[in-house]
């Protein structure tokens, strides 16, 4: 017999564990070695390892009354380690001689060691000998083997983690204070507070007094008997009346206790974990539903603004038309920019509800029928061309009342001019005066009518400017058409008539002209000269007064000059208006020299010196007049090209900061300067540096106001419009929010999956190093070099290919052609980080319902929070497996469709 007590020697049991030093968990080295000699701890374990064993071979319908006895065959030893380990050990020997005993005993001892536990000095033969203390020194190694050694609390294991969980459970209560397995466990406070603290129902602890142990252990050990199904394995008597109670009795104790509580305590794990799915399946269907909302909204806008673009309601006049403009402004200014930013976020939203879905394992959001971000980009696209247009047509439609308008003046003023001179005419044609006319009169009269015709022919061109006004009137649809054609028509049946009323006057004029012999020549040679020069004075008077449209300097500049050549011409003018009068006075002269007597003026031509003069004078009056306005119009293009000058200086400042602007952003995405908080923080710099150079682009707004009131329809000084500018603009804003949005996504997965700061560079690295045109994604190819480069096996055969459209289908799953680095980091994280899958919420709520196939409402409702208990009893369908019962839930179809493997 050895003596396990001996200095030097391995503990009385022997077992040597598989821990870092062979020990199951570290001996005390203060024990009283009176204390180890003491029976009475000998009787605390008989009591306790007999009473543990019971427990588990109760399973199998059976049990032991004598614990040095009862395993000396072996059989209910083998029994007892099937039982506990759920393993089948070697066939056991039925025969009663010694030798087959001790083979069964062996049988069990190899088992033990099999599991890792080297037995020292235990052999079977004291076993089967009944050895008292080698048995029950086997008893403890399967005790500890089985029951504590797989006890973990924070990575402290088998007696030390015990003890924390001990610690932790009854840190709150009163009066306990658990230090160690012996005398901290005399007062039965501490069995007391376990029980409490996981069924508080089961226990009064306030009424318990630590001055009355033998009640307050009593009270425990029936409690925990009588609802936990852990036997009685301890008197209290046989704890209070000893000095020291037995460790290694009060651990088998405890650790009963650990493992009945330890299922709710996998419970209440599965729960948390179900609570966390739902509560992330919850939110991404709000996040879903605001985005169908808020999609829906502005496609409504959208398909509500487009048909007023395209409205086409030409107006009668200008005012009418810049009232138009004005309302075009007004959306421009009040209505689109909230509409932009409405479009901005809902692009955000869906990018980050798309990384929220993609972390959490999900299938992405597909919105609903027409509600997609690219059938939002198209009806955006189409708002656009239909802005263009409407502005196209409204500048083109004041461009073409401008246009009428000055037509229409030139009409009038023409109009008036021409009746003024027909005024008289067709009287004067029908004259008979010739009946009883002289010679001279007759022969003055047939001169006289020559000198109309000249003047007639002379106005056929005014006649036919009228004409061609009226008609390019009505080919632009001149809202007062019907005047004009009515007076246009007029002026040409009178015109008409007074060109046959001439014919048919000179006829009679030339019949009787044989009876006519003399004529006045210098009458004759005044009227010839006369009636050119007063249609010179005519025509420059009309000229002087007539109406300009100009949109240069050069054009006006171009006027001015004309102005000036004829200008310089008046000289010439007046020395033949002074010839004129001369012819005439020389007549009179003649006349009073050989006294004749002259009929009143000159019978060739109604144009007297008086009415030249008159004419001249109103020349001399109207060129100053001229001038005046001619500097005036001057003026107002130095002030518009001063406009064009001002717009254009500062379109050239604004345009190529945003340029620049977008440019650093996209370095700034590529570069990969510091960390991902770094550029965030950067990109956000920026974001706050563009919303404060806006006021320079509301300046510009401003000044573009100007330009256009003043009808200025182009400028040299500039290739930007504000057409232009303003598309930049609104790319620039979107272009930083959505870079911002994608850093922040990045952060997101980088976060949630546990990607270090180095690896995202590493990811960001291989990804620009691919990226050869810095489009922010990589086709195909690019890809699959990538990939290779990271040590993927995706070789052009059929292993590698098959491979490689497997990840393609996880990249890119729309089947764009292209992967973008969003997409390449969840791939990335996928596969060097773990997530949530439907296994794992499946074997959660096979916890919850008690390794059942099915769930109830009930269990439900009991294990986890009302709200998300009654999300899940109103999703999950009921189940019809054969071990049904009513109101059975199917749990596992609702776990698969919450990672998108099967439909709600």
């Amino acid at each position: 017999m050895v003596d396990y007590h001996s200095t030097g020697q391995p503990h009385p049991y022997g077992g040597n564990g598989p821990g870092p030093n062979g020990d199951y968990m570290a001996q005390e080295d203060d024990w009283d070695r009176d204390l180890l000699l003491d029976p009475a701890w000998e009787k605390q374990q008989r009591k306790t390892f007999t009473a543990w064993c019971n427990s588990h071979l109760r399973k199998a319908g059976t049990q032991i009354e004598n614990i040095d006895e009862d395993f000396r065959d072996g059989l209910k030893l083998m029994l007892l380690l099937e039982v506990i380990s759920g393993e089948r050990l070697p066939k056991p020997e039925r025969g009663k001689m010694r030798v087959h005993k001790i083979n069964n005993v062996n049988k069990a001892l190899d088992f033990i060691a099999s599991k890792g536990v080297k037995l020292v000095s235990i052999g079977a033969e004291e076993i089967v000998d009944g050895n008292a203390k080698m048995t029950l020194g086997m008893i403890w190694t399967i005790i500890l083997r089985f029951a504590i050694q797989d006890i973990s609390v924070e990575e402290t294991s088998a007696k030390e983690g015990l003890l924390l969980w001990c610690q932790r459970k009854t840190a709150p209560y009163k009066n306990v204070n658990v230090q160690n397995f012996h005398i901290s466990w005399k007062d039965g406070l501490a069995f007391n507070a376990l029980i409490h603290r996981h069924r508080p129902e089961l226990i009064e602890y306030d009424k318990l007094r630590k001055d009355d142990p033998v009640t307050n252990l009593n009270n425990a050990f029936e409690v925990a008997e009588k609802y936990l199904d852990i036997p009685k394995m301890l008197d209290a008597e046989d704890i209070v009346n000893t000095a020291r109670p037995d460790e290694k009795a009060i651990m088998t104790y405890v650790s009963s206790f650990y493992h009945a509580f330890s299922g709710a305590q996998k419970a209440e794990t599965a729960a948390n974990r179900i609570c966390k799915v739902l509560a992330v399946n919850q939110e991404n269907e709000q996040l879903m539903e605001d985005y169908e909302r808020l999609a829906s909204d502005l496609l409504a806008w959208i398909q509500r603004t487009i048909p007023w673009l395209e409205t086409r309601d030409p107006q009668k006049t200008i005012p009418a038309m810049q009232q138009k403009l004005e309302d075009f402004r007004e959306y421009r200014r009040v209505h689109k920019p909230p509409k932009v930013q409405e479009k901005c976020q809902l692009e955000i939203n869906f990018n980050t509800l798309q990384t929220k879905l993609r972390l959490s394992g999900r299938p992405a959001f597909m919105p609903s029928e027409g509600r997609m971000v690219s059938d939002i980009g198209a009806g955006w696209q189409r708002l656009e061309q239909a802005e263009k247009g409407h502005e196209e047509w409204l500048l083109t439609e004041l461009r073409r009342l401008e246009r009428l308008d000055h037509l229409a003046e030139k009409f009038r003023q023409k109009a008036s001019i021409h009746e003024g001179w027909t005024e008289g005419k067709e009287v004067a044609l029908r004259d008979r005066d010739s009946g009883t006319a002289s010679l001279a009169q007759v022969r003055a009269l047939l001169r006289k009518h020559e000198a109309f015709e000249s003047d007639l022919a002379a106005h056929q061109d005014r006649v036919e400017q009228i004409a061609a006004i009226a008609q390019e009137l009505n080919e632009l649809d001149y809202y007062d058409s019907p005047s004009v054609n009515a007076r246009c028509q007029k002026i040409c049946d009178q015109w008409d008539l007074l060109g046959s009323l001439t014919h048919s006057r000179r006829e009679a004029l030339e019949k009787m002209e044989k009876q006519l012999e003399t004529i006045d020549e210098l009458h004759l040679e005044y009227a010839k000269r006369a009636a050119p020069f007063n249609n010179w004075m005519e025509s420059a008077m009309e000229d002087l007064q007539d109406m300009f449209i100009v949109h240069t300097i050069e054009e006006i500049q171009g006027l001015i000059t004309a102005h000036e050549q004829f200008k310089s011409t008046l000289g010439d003018a007046d020395r033949e208006r002074e010839a004129i009068l001369g012819i005439q006075a020389e007549a009179q002269r003649l006349a009073e020299l050989h006294g004749l007597q002259l009929p009143a003026g000159n019978p060739y031509t109604s144009v007297t010196a008086q009415v030249i003069n008159s004419k001249w004078e109103r020349v001399q009056q109207l060129v100053p007049k001229r001038d005046q306005a001619l500097q005036e119009e001057q003026n107002r293009q130095n002030s518009n090209e001063h406009l064009r000058r001002q717009f254009g200086s500062q379109a050239n400042r604004v345009g190529p900061w945003i340029q620049t602007k977008m440019e650093e952003i996209g370095r700034i995405s590529i570069e990969m300067n510091g960390t991902l908080e770094d550029q965030l923080s950067h990109l956000k710099e920026y974001e706050q540096n563009i919303v404060e150079y806006k006021p320079n682009l509301e300046l510009l707004e401003q000044q573009h106001q100007l330009v256009q009131e003043a009808l200025i329809f182009d400028n040299q000084h500039s290739n930007y419009t504000m057409e232009h500018l303003r598309v930049g603009w609104e790319q620039l804003l979107t272009t930083i929010a959505r870079t911002i949005n994608e850093v922040e996504n990045q952060i997101l997965t980088r976060d949630a999956k546990g990607i270090s700061q180095e690896q995202m560079q590493e990811f960001r690295a291989s990804f620009n190093h691919f990226d050869k045109d810095h489009g922010g994604a990589l086709g195909p190819e690019e890809f699959k070099a990538c990939l290779i480069s990271l040590g993927y096996d995706v070789e052009n055969d059929r292993q590698g290919d098959a491979e490689f459209q497997r990840i393609m289908a996880v990249v890119d799953p729309n089947g764009s052609g292209s992967v973008t680095f969003q997409a390449f980091i969840d791939f990335m994280s996928r596969e060097t980080t773990d997530t949530d899958t439907a296994e794992q919420v499946i074997n959660s709520f096979r916890v919850l319902a008690g390794d059942k196939n099915y769930i109830t409402a009930a269990e439900l409702r009991r294990e986890l929070p009302a709200a998300q208990a009654e999300y899940c009893i109103a999703r999950m369908a009921p189940y019809a497996g054969p071990d049904a019962v009513p109101g059975a839930l199917d749990y596992k179809s609702f776990s698969t469709a919450l990672y998108g493997e099967s439909d709600l």
